[in-house]
């Protein structure tokens, strides 16, 4: 199969790419369209402004603006203005009467009877103001259409501008419009910044002329904004990387392009089946110093440098932070003050409105305008002032006895608290860590560990293991620093920074303090076990499931039995795992927290092997009294997997509402499995993407591999068999590793769909193979049954019948629905038509028992596959077609809902919706193209002959007005609708 390289579905996703800006202006729709009327209009304003904070995008709105009169007829003349311009008064007058008059001279053959391009260098080199007034108003007196576009006019010297205001503009000809771009970045109901030799007050009395009108350029809408990510990743972004950018840059253009750029160039965001995620624990970027807001602030005088750094820290104190800056600087609070109002004035930091009845002279505080500039200047402090500052907002905290985690309440009673727009969950515990040794050592470590407790478990990072290490590092008795070690370990682990925690691990149990509690020890091989589990390095694995290598180590035999089991269990080697278990039960039934694991590993383990009895049994019985509800929740996590795995959604919604459990507090991989049994589709995909990305693949439990195995097979089900066999690929490979015969049974799915049969034989006996050497039963019915399909297929009857025979019997032992259903389901499907009536008969009847027992298990796609079984055996009425037909639809499986399609025409069927049919069988055509395919291949997939593919490729050119499969496939990988255009 082809390989596609711009929208990856692999195994850790893959890097996402930074595109500029597209042809579409993004959310700025409206304001086009009002600028584009006011200049074509002959009465329209003469002046034209675009304003705008910072980064709002200012330029590129005016250039689309010019691009699109320019291709309306109308001449456009670019000047720029730069900083140091408002130093040389008249310049931009000059600039713009110099602009016309070389385009007059351009567009006309007569000899001017004046040349105010003359007059008006004279004017300047003079500073004759009048005679500069005369030659500008000349050179607008132009007849011929003409937008002059100033860029930037906030870097304009005021006296030019001055000049435009005062320019009499119904007494000069309407030919000549100006349209001037210029930052804006205070409430126009305030005092523009006094800095630029008065530019800012001449812009606004310009604004103010009556023959002007502004369009004020607002921040991106939520919509708009992540259609401007998408159009610069060309993926779909996720939701949860929208709101990171929100946060960051409050949906201003130029913040937003700063993330991507620098996210992009960390490798931190990645792309999975044509969407954007940010990776699980990316940091936050740092501004480059070449950036527009650095170099904004940078250019500011002391003290507003000093002043921005010590609010990047400060601000969420409110109004006290501008004395807490004067104390923490050294700085004269007049200074601070000043500081303070030239950073509202440049943009840096945006003044919090009142709250009601307060006096207009005391705002709330201050925030900076954009998040990631706060993020910058904080970060690059230095460590001591970093700490000095930290603890400055510490001790101003405690002394007004905030609490560690929680907001106060408002109204606030404490002279000291956080605004409303600060993080009330993190800041403290965020500055205590910074502090350090600055703050009270012992009510630090007690406010980082109850904070980091109430945040887990922290699966965006947003500070949990940080405050468990800063509280380590505060701590300096052994045998409680090793307890903290512990803790963090497990932190880390639980937001998945695995390699943090293995590391946290093998600390302790390399040198655990003397009389460290032995269940801790436990805890720490445990953890140990699972974190190399989870970065699936199955060669320590291998090492650790043996006794030589937990020799010498300060253990005792609990930990010891615990951690060897753990890692046999991981390696899905169950019956070294038992034979283990077996010799030692009188040491790890001795303590209730390792007795209720290893209790677990037994019963899931002999239920792998064919030895169900135990397992089942322990789904009647109450939780262990005893356990720790961290515990009791991992341990029904791991009893959901396993029902889920079997495909027993009945038994893990009941495990669910008896264990209290609810569903969207589950981790993401058991979701996933929830919603694929389901039949909700979309979810699982979603949920998919997000675990492929981050590496999140792996069960805890039997069937390592089911995320992606059956994440291929959704995708097989929407017409995307390259894509389904590039996923399984990449999960190859696991030297010594878990078994990989789910991988095998969906890979042999997609063999079979092109047609493959030889192949898809060797897969699964491969699949079939690996299962019987461990001894294990799990998977090995979906194996049995597919096997025994593609024997019939390629026309071996007695092997079919053989491998029915086989799944018969793992039916009966497993005692499993879905073993039974595919069983039943088999049995019709392989049936001979050279059959005596008996066995057809037979036959029948299991597909009957298999509706009915599908229908009673609720899960819609296996119902509805059962349904088109049922029905092209002749096992049960047509009608059953227009169920399954339903069931494909919900579910997006466009492929088998092709299928269904034809059996319902074959059957003499009306097909419901012939506009929407024709429509599903182009979309899935294009998405057959491109996945690479080629016809013989698609003749395959759809079982039609390479003829009619042509003929269907010819109408789908031909109704769409694409002329090439590069076409089809350029449509379908941005996100296109194919669709005709009748429909």
């Amino acid at each position: 199969m082809a390989a596609r390289t711009d929208t990856e579905l692999v195994f850790g996703g893959t890097a996402a790419r930074f595109h500029g800006p597209g042809e579409d202006l993004l959310g700025r729709t409206a304001e086009s369209d009002e600028a584009d009327d006011h200049l074509r209009d002959p009465a329209g304003p003469r002046l034209l402004l675009v304003r705008g904070e910072r980064g709002i995008g200012r330029t590129v709105f005016a250039h689309a603006t010019a691009e699109r009169l320019r291709a309306g007829g109308i001449a456009v003349l670019p000047v720029d203005c730069v900083p140091g311009d408002g130093e040389h008064p008249q310049l931009l007058a000059l600039r713009l009467v110099m602009a016309l008059e070389e385009h007059r001279s351009a567009t006309t053959k007569r000899t001017p009877t004046r040349k105010p391009a003359a007059e008006a260098l004279s004017a300047m080199k003079h500073d004759d103001r009048t005679a500069m007034a005369e030659a500008l108003a000349a050179a607008l007196a132009g007849p011929t259409p003409t937008v002059v576009l100033v860029d930037d006019a906030h870097h304009a010297d005021a006296e030019s501008l001055a000049l435009l205001d005062e320019v009499d503009f119904d007494r000069v000809p309407p030919g000549i419009r100006l349209l001037l771009t210029a930052a804006r970045h205070t409430a126009p109901a305030q005092r523009s910044p006094s800095s630029g030799s008065g530019s800012g007050q001449a812009m606004d009395r310009l604004a103010d002329n009556r023959a002007a009108h502004t369009i004020a350029l607002p921040r991106l809408a939520p919509e708009d904004a992540t259609a401007m990510v998408a159009q610069r990743l060309r993926s779909a972004p996720d939701a949860d990387l929208m709101r990171r950018l929100h946060e960051l840059s409050r949906g201003i253009p130029g913040a937003l392009d700063a993330l991507l750029a620098e996210w992009t160039a960390q490798d931190a965001l990645r792309t999975a089946d044509g969407h954007a995620f940010l990776g699980t624990g990316a940091p936050v970027p740092l501004l480059p110093d070449h950036d527009r807001y650095v170099a904004a602030l940078r250019a500011l005088e002391e003290p507003c440098g000093t002043v921005a750094t010590a609010l990047s820290i400060l601000w969420p104190l409110g109004r006290p932070a501008e004395a807490l800056v004067a104390s923490s600087t050294g700085l004269p609070a007049e200074s601070v003050t000043a500081g303070i109002r030239t950073l509202v004035d440049e943009g840096i930091l945006d003044e919090l409105p009142v709250q009601p009845r307060t006096p207009a002279a005391a705002p709330r505080g201050w925030t900076f305008r954009v998040p990631l500039l706060a993020h910058t200047v904080r970060e690059r402090l230095g460590p001591v002032k970093r700490s000095h500052l930290s603890a400055t907002a510490v001790e101003a905290l405690w002394a007004s006895g905030a609490a560690p985690k929680d907001p106060p309440p408002l109204p606030p009673p404490l002279p000291t608290q956080l605004l409303e727009e600060a993080d009330a969950q993190t800041y403290l515990p965020d500055r205590i860590a910074d502090a350090g040794f600055l703050v009270d050592r012992d009510r630090a470590v007690t406010e980082l560990t109850t904070a980091a407790h109430s945040l887990y478990p922290d699966l965006e990072r947003r500070g949990m293991l940080r405050w468990h290490m800063g509280a380590v590092r505060l701590i300096e008795e052994q045998y409680d620093r090793d307890l903290a070690i512990l803790r963090s370990g497990q932190a880390a682990a639980g937001c998945g920074d695995y390699r943090t925690a293995r590391t946290a691990a093998e600390w302790l149990v390399c040198g655990p303090a003397e009389g460290l509690d032995p269940q801790a020890v436990h805890e720490a091989a445990t953890l140990l076990v699972a974190s190399a589990a989870a970065e699936q390095d199955w060669q320590a694995l291998s090492r650790m499931g043996t006794a030589h290598w937990w020799e010498g180590l300060p253990l005792s035999a609990m930990a010891t039995v615990s951690g060897r089991v753990q890692a046999l269990w991981q390696l899905e080697k169950w019956q070294e795992a038992l034979a283990l278990m077996l010799q030692t039960e009188r040491v790890w039934q001795a303590t209730p927290g390792s007795r209720a694991l290893l209790e677990l590993f037994r019963r899931v383990a002999e239920y792998v092997l064919g030895r169900p009895d135990r397992f089942i049994r322990a789904l009647a019985l109450p939780e262990e009294p005893d356990l720790a509800p961290s515990k009791a929740f991992a341990f029904n996590i791991a009893t959901f997997d396993v029902l889920l795995g079997i495909g027993d959604l009945r038994g893990a919604a009941n495990l669910l509402s008896t264990r209290g459990m609810r569903l969207e507090l589950l981790p993401q991989p058991n979701r996933f499995l929830w919603h694929h049994l389901n039949g909700q589709w979309d979810e699982a995909l979603a949920l998919a993407r997000r675990l492929l990305v981050d590496g999140g693949v792996l069960n805890v439990v039997p069937g390592h591999h089911l995320l992606p195995a059956r994440t291929a097979a959704i995708l097989l089900a929407q017409g995307r068999p390259t894509s389904a066999d590039r996923l399984i690929s990449s999960m190859r490979g696991q030297v010594n590793g878990p078994l990989e015969h789910v991988l095998d049974h969906a890979e042999a799915e997609i063999l079979r769909t092109l047609g493959e049969l030889g192949r898809a034989e060797e897969v699964l006996r491969r699949g079939l193979r690996a299962a019987d050497e461990r001894g294990s039963f799990y998977g090995t019915d979906e194996l049995l049954a597919s096997l025994a399909e593609v024997h019939a297929e390629a026309g071996h009857p007695d092997r079919a019948t053989a491998c029915l025979a086989r799944l018969e019997r793992t039916a009966e032992q497993m005692n499993s629905g879905r073993t039974r259903l595919l069983y039943l389901l088999t049995s019709g499907k392989i049936l001979d038509p050279d059959s005596s009536e008996a066995q057809k008969s037979e036959a029948h009847k299991h597909l009957s028992e298999a509706v009915d027992l599908a229908r009673s298990r609720s899960q819609p796609f296996e119902t509805a596959v059962t349904l088109l079984a049922a029905v092209r055996a002749n096992a049960g009425p047509a009608t059953l077609l227009h169920e399954a037909y339903e069931h494909f639809g919900e579910m997006g499986a466009t492929l088998w809902r092709f299928h269904t399609r034809t059996a319902m025409r074959e059957a003499g069927l009306t097909v419901p919706g012939r506009r929407q049919a024709t429509a599903e069988n182009e979309h899935l055509l294009a998405t057959l193209l491109a996945e690479g395919l080629t016809n013989r291949q698609i003749a395959g997939v759809l079982r039609l002959s390479e003829d009619a593919v042509a003929n269907r490729l010819s109408r789908l050119f031909a109704r769409t007005g694409m002329r090439s499969r590069t076409e089809v496939v350029t449509a379908v990988l941005r996100g296109t609708q194919i669709t005709t255009p009748h429909h």
